[in-house]
């Protein structure tokens, strides 16, 4: 921009002007106004005027050498409380606010990092490898797999496949021997064959199986496990005649299993073991039969602890009697521990505390039976290190945790 300053008003060509001026450099940049003298063929005196240059365009400077940027001044013309337009060097106060909200609001997008696919070896040379390519690789810790790599492997990479008889029981078609018997009957197909061997190995999710023309579930039910307060008058047999059946005090958790646990079959539930029809107490429900064939066979040692309530006064010789022992279905059995147990205001009979591990038979009652005494009533209170919940009442049932079924002697 440059404004002329002249003492009259001039028109002539542009070839009649002659103009002289001081060059301008580096030196002179910072002069503002420039005087010149203009000179005209027709006319001999020259006609002197200034010429004002405006001001350069403010340049980055850099911080480097200590001088201060220059701050870009930006206008914002906002109406006042009395409805007047004014300008301010500031944005206002009510867009300030609503920039904050927003930034808290607003949750930014993750930018996708692109995933490292990482072959899963299990074999030693596979460690081996890649232990020797990287030396610190024994510091690292081994990669967490997220939930749809989880269950692509789970749906993906089953177990070996079972015998034909036990995976009829898993999926609730009858018992183990119950569903031998339906194999050795014919009533049995696996992918339109006739099978009549119930150690045909077989894989749920990928054999056609039909029972009596009903197809079994791909999807086997989930392992479930149960403690039990067993009422009197309850027998440990999920036969379908038997009226007062241990399983039927579960058939408000079957009606609602489908409401829980849509699209997944109905566990076919049984007892581990069995608690005659007049004991009471703890008995462990399931319908994983490796489980209960681990905790209920004698082999395994599991001690088992009851409360034993006597006719009669107990003397010396009766705990002598019990320690002894006794034979039971042909093998003489002696229990882990005998105690008397003290009076208590509210129970006036004797009680006893025996711990055995065999787990036969009515096993405790013919230890007493033997000893001279006669069983008033009879409770299981302790399976392993697994006690019975004093707060779980008569009929009522809890599920089991991992820690309480390794407390069983359960390993999975």
């Amino acid at each position: 921009m440059a404004s002329v300053a002249a003492s009259s008003p001039l028109s002539f060509a542009a070839s009649f002007l002659k103009i002289k001026a001081f060059p301008l450099s580096p030196r002179f940049f910072p002069i503002r106004t420039l005087r010149c003298s203009v000179s005209c063929s027709s006319s001999s005196e020259p006609i002197e005027f200034d010429i004002s240059f405006a001001p350069p365009k403010p340049k980055p400077s850099s911080t480097r050498g200590g001088a201060t940027p220059q701050q870009l001044f930006i206008p914002w013309i906002v109406r006042g409380d009395d409805g007047t337009l004014k300008l301010q060097s500031q944005p206002p106060a009510r867009l300030i606010h609503n920039l904050a909200i927003d930034a808290t609001t607003q949750n930014p997008k993750k930018k996708d990092k692109p995933k490292k696919k990482q072959p899963q070896a299990t074999s030693s040379s596979a460690t081996a490898s890649s232990s020797a390519s990287s030396p610190a690789s024994h510091l690292e810790l081994k990669p967490k797999l997220s939930k749809a790599a989880r269950r692509f492997y789970n749906e993906n990479f089953k177990e070996p496949p079972q015998r034909l008889s036990k995976v009829l029981a898993a999926a609730g078609v009858a018992s183990r021997r119950t569903s031998e018997e339906l194999i050795f009957d014919g009533k049995v197909t696996v992918n339109g064959i006739l099978c009549n061997t119930p150690q045909t190995r077989v894989d749920p999710s990928r054999d056609i199986i039909y029972v009596n023309g009903n197809r079994i579930p791909k999807k086997l039910p989930p392992k479930v496990y149960f403690a039990l307060n067993k009422p009197k008058g309850y027998i440990c047999s999920s036969g379908e005649k038997e009226i007062k059946s241990v399983i039927s005090l579960f058939d408000e958790y079957m009606a609602s299993w489908d409401k829980r646990n849509p699209g997944t079959p109905k566990p076919r539930l049984f007892t581990v073991g069995r608690l005659d029809v007049a004991t009471t107490g703890l008995i462990v429900v399931t319908n994983d039969g490796d489980f209960a064939q681990k905790l209920s066979h004698p082999s395994s040692s599991l001690p088992k602890e009851y409360i034993t309530t006597v006719v009669g006064d107990i003397h010396k010789r009766h705990l002598m009697a019990i320690s002894e022992g006794t034979i039971v279905e042909g093998v003489h059995c002696v229990p882990d521990s005998v105690e008397l147990m003290p009076k208590q205001h509210d129970i006036p009979r004797a009680r006893l505390r025996i711990v055995v591990h065999e787990g036969r038979n009515h096993e405790v009652r013919e230890l007493v039976k033997n000893a001279g005494l006669e069983v008033h009533s009879l409770k299981r209170v302790r399976i392993g290190g697994f006690r019975l919940p004093s707060d779980l009442g008569l009929g009522k049932h809890v599920e089991l945790k991992q820690s309480e079924l390794k407390a069983m002697g359960w390993k999975n």
